[in-house]
């Protein structure tokens, strides 16, 4: 797999990118992918009891990712959490290497984190974001497609549509997210201007991932029509099909409001489905492609597999 700008900045082996699954993302998660040759990244509440204190944990789970990788790691943060400004600060404290932004605006925190020498990326579901974030001096933007996991932009673009047209409409190098699972996705989504891939749920149905076994198995065994987009109303996020998330679709049905979608939802609905593996009472997210993947392996041969099969995908087109 050929350098790119992505992997040249990141200072990594390949341009591959873990995705920062909110509340399974952690240190061992991580340092897997970065050993491998890519980008492992850690989310702040990765493992953290429903109400725990975000920023201790965080630094608990940076020390610990520090003790078992010497690669660049990455943090996620989106911007709507309540201790942003101290995950921030967190992050130039301990000299984090790259900071994956989201679900907010890129112009608030992009030069304090150059400031103190982090590298920025921020995640984009349309041309239109691409362009603020890269106005704000970016170091490359993440374009999710409505075939992502969890959340997605309001527009519902499809990855093979964002990503010529975000290429086109910005210099900062282009991360293509969403639906990617393997070296096919890989080289598709290079050939059509991204620098770098980025992968949520293939990194979910692996060995060092902390996600709940019961979660990891509904993903293989998922097909092509086994996912759903719920709570358009709020923010669409793309889940498994599952009791959950049926009720949650007869509510919008029904004309439920916010507020009664809220109650149904209860706190950390991704952390009951994901962590705990309750699959009747809270949310399992999962890609679209999430039928592509047939085992539970170890994060290090993903990577492996992402590399070596990317070349053999562009020779057949020669």
């Amino acid at each position: 797999m050929k350098q790119t700008r992505v992997s040249q900045v990141l200072e990594i082996d390949y341009p591959i990118l873990q995705g920062g699954m909110l509340w399974l993302a952690d240190a061992g998660l991580a340092a897997a992918v970065s050993n491998a040759g890519g980008l492992g990244v850690i989310s702040p509440m990765a493992g953290m009891e429903p109400h725990g204190d975000p920023v201790k944990n965080l630094e608990e789970q940076i020390v610990k990712a520090k003790g078992l990788t010497s690669k660049p790691f990455g943090v996620n943060i989106p911007m709507d959490l309540r201790d942003c400004g101290l995950l921030m600060d967190l992050l130039l404290t301990q000299n984090v290497p790259v900071a994956v932004t989201a679900a907010g605006d890129p112009r608030l925190y992009t030069e304090l984190l150059h400031s103190g020498g982090v590298k920025v990326l921020h995640v984009v579901s349309s041309v239109k974001h691409a362009q603020v974030a890269e106005a704000a001096g970016v170091d490359g933007v993440i374009v999710e497609g409505v075939e992502a996991a969890a959340r997605n932009g309001f527009d519902e673009l499809p990855l093979f549509s964002l990503i010529p047209q975000t290429a086109d409409a910005v210099q900062a190098p282009v991360i293509a997210a969403g639906g990617i699972v393997d070296s096919r996705g890989v080289a598709a989504a290079m050939a059509l201007g991204a620098e770098g891939v980025q992968l949520g749920t293939r990194f979910v149905a692996v060995k060092e991932n902390i996600a709940s076994q019961r979660y990891k198995e509904a993903i293989v065994a998922a097909g092509d029509t086994d996912t759903v987009i719920t709570i358009r109303s709020l923010i669409p996020s793309r889940s498994l099909k599952t009791p959950f998330t049926q009720v949650l679709l007869e509510l919008e049905n029904a004309g439920a409001s916010v507020e009664e979608i809220k109650d149904f939802m209860g706190h950390a609905a991704s952390r009951r489905g994901g962590l705990e593996g309750d699959l009747e009472n809270g949310e399992a997210y999962c890609g679209s492609s999430g039928g592509l993947i047939k085992h539970i392996i170890e994060a290090g041969e993903v990577v492996r597999m992402l590399v070596d099969g990317y070349a053999g995908v562009v020779d057949s087109l020669k």
